[in-house]
């Protein structure tokens, strides 16, 4: 057994993405790296898990994104970003992960978005599981994205936590603006913006003349505040959000004890 850290690596663009291979590269040098990622892309599944049909899991050829260095061990699996770390940590590592790190993510998960994405949710179950973990996002979208200066902020964030550590069921979500190379401002802790989506269905119909549906919507920003997820990437720094999957509002317990919820 190796005396460095190990370090799980997964995601939801899938395990041939471009961000994890620059993302599985970037930590590389600071432990034993591991991939395990699902087979296909996975975005927006959120915390799911699979329960009625079988995961299965490959081993999947897996280099850095550059095509330089040693390959790295990876394995594809048939399920969602949860499951994959799920099934890592019980069955697939031969030691507990020191650290998980899930992305790079293919477009920002900011606001409301964290609620939706299967990369905030990979770092997630590894902070379930009592692991420190981190999801990184870029946010941008497109088939030739940049990931050289995101890898260089993921690294030191990575080396960060690897060092200090995270408190007990803490996440950290970072998300990466797209600037010009070099360009960033910084790094910010930052608060989740409140946003919401407007959305509809849009209704079309197919060569058999039946009735689908495409999910079309609009992003609403709700938040003015400068120290929001949303200000810092619109401002160009680097946006660091810690995040606990406690989802009680623990500033209304009080308030709410004290209703009458049931007529005597």
């Amino acid at each position: 057994m190796s005396d460095r850290p190990l370090i799980l690596v997964s995601n939801d663009d899938g395990i041939d993405a471009k961000g994890i291979r620059a993302l599985a590269a970037a930590v590389s040098d600071l432990g034993d790296v591991v991939v395990v990622a699902p087979l296909e892309e996975q975005s927006a599944v959120g915390h799911a898990i699979t329960m009625r049909t079988p995961v299965r899991l490959r081993s999947w050829p897996f280099e850095a994104a550059d095509g330089s260095g040693p390959d790295i061990r990876a394995f594809a699996v048939t399920g969602t970003p949860a499951d994959c770390v799920k099934i890592a940590v019980d069955k697939l590592l031969d030691r507990r992960p020191d650290l998980v790190v899930s992305g790079v993510n293919h477009g920002a998960n900011t606001a409301v978005n964290v609620l939706y994405s299967g990369t905030v949710s990979a770092a997630t179950e590894g902070s379930v599981l009592g692991i420190p973990s981190i999801a990184f996002s870029l946010c941008a979208n497109g088939p030739d994205l940049d990931f050289r200066d995101s890898t260089a902020v993921a690294r030191q964030i990575s080396r960060k936590v690897l060092s200090v550590g995270l408190a007990p069921g803490i996440l950290l979500n970072v998300n990466i603006p797209a600037v010009a190379r070099g360009q960033l401002q910084g790094a910010m802790v930052t608060r989740q913006a409140r946003a919401r989506w407007e959305e509809e269905f849009v209704e079309r119909r197919d060569p058999f003349d039946e009735l689908y549906y495409w999910l079309s919507g609009r992003f609403v920003e709700l938040d003015n505040g400068a120290n929001t997820d949303l200000w810092a990437i619109s401002n160009g720094f680097v946006s660091i959000t810690p995040i606990d999957h406690d989802l009680t509002a623990h500033e209304q317990l009080e308030r709410l004890d004290g209703l009458r919820w049931l007529d005597a």
